[in-house]
């Protein structure tokens, strides 16, 4: 929204202040006090030693701000190999997400032709299916083509169960661009390829990065699917690494809270420096004009 004058700004600036804007305010706090305790007791676990975690209150700040916690979390994960591992399986399976989900939500949304609209209806039904029900099939076939305790074998299995909500993500935004600088630029003999990442891939970097994050999150914080198809240590991923801390005879709370520390960092990174284009490809189409 564009103000005209100073005038317009001093009339929204004198708005009554509503008891309803205060109620809302008020849950607003209260929510984002009861996210933040967690987290707190997550970074004050991370450096209180075993005797503190289990005679102290929790929110009690330890006594000493010592960095033992995440030196035993390097050693006891093998934090080098599992945090490597999560990388490349995160970075690898998102870029070829974003790159197959791109093309295929650019040809869904500008060929008319009945064939790309069952496709979509294909991907979107792939949406409805929990993923949790694919356990089974996928590891059949990724079995039966000896891609099991492979790194190859893991990323297909990430890009197989998060393409569906790629292509509808994308292929929803779509219908926001507008194709008059497509045509302008074939008129101008430019190629599909050059078409496609000279003029509609600048325009999609709201949706790219909505993608990318959401996917990003998922994983690089999955457990279920990397423990199912990865047994060999050194192909495990840091949250399965992370879930050795914790057994029914005993569990290192104090470094397992370190490793969860070490393993949020990148993807708090990520978020905060695609925050911007995340907020936009999320509201896109909600305000117009």
């Amino acid at each position: 929204m564009a103000f005209n004058n100073k005038k317009d700004k001093d009339q929204i600036s004198k708005q009554p202040y509503t008891m309803a804007t205060l109620l809302v305010q008020l849950v607003m706090t209260i929510m984002a006090i009861l996210f933040i305790i967690p987290i707190v007791i997550v970074i004050n676990y991370s450096f209180k030693t075993k005797k503190e975690l289990y005679l102290s209150n929790p929110l009690s700040l330890p006594q000493s701000f010592n960095l033992e916690n995440y030196k035993k979390a390097f050693d006891k994960l093998n934090m080098v190999t599992t945090f490597t591992n999560t990388f490349l399986y995160t970075l690898l399976s998102v870029v070829i997400l974003a790159v197959l989900c791109g093309t295929t939500a650019w040809a869904i949304a500008r060929c008319k032709h009945k064939i790309f609209k069952f496709f979509y209806v294909y991907f979107i039904i792939g949406i409805l299916i929990p993923y949790q029900a694919l356990f089974l099939p996928i590891y059949i076939i990724g079995f039966k083509l000896h891609l099991t305790n492979t790194r190859f074998g893991i990323i297909f299995m990430y890009i197989a169960t998060a393409i569906s909500f790629g292509v509808f993500l994308m292929t929803s935004f779509m219908s926001t661009v507008p194709i008059n600088l497509e045509e302008a630029a074939r008129i101008d003999g430019c190629s599909i390829i050059r078409t496609y990442f000279s003029i509609v891939l600048p325009m999609l970097k709201p949706a790219m990065a909505t993608l990318i994050i959401m996917q990003a999150f998922q994983i690089w914080n999955d457990y279920l699917l990397a423990s199912l198809f990865v047994s060999k240590k050194q192909l495990k991923t840091l949250t399965v690494a992370i879930q050795s801390l914790f057994s029914a005879q005993s569990s290192d709370y104090s470094t397992a809270m370190a490793a969860i520390i070490i393993s949020v960092l990148p993807i708090a990174l990520l978020f905060i420096s695609l925050q911007k284009y995340f907020i936009k490809g999320m509201t896109v189409g909600a305000v117009k004009g």
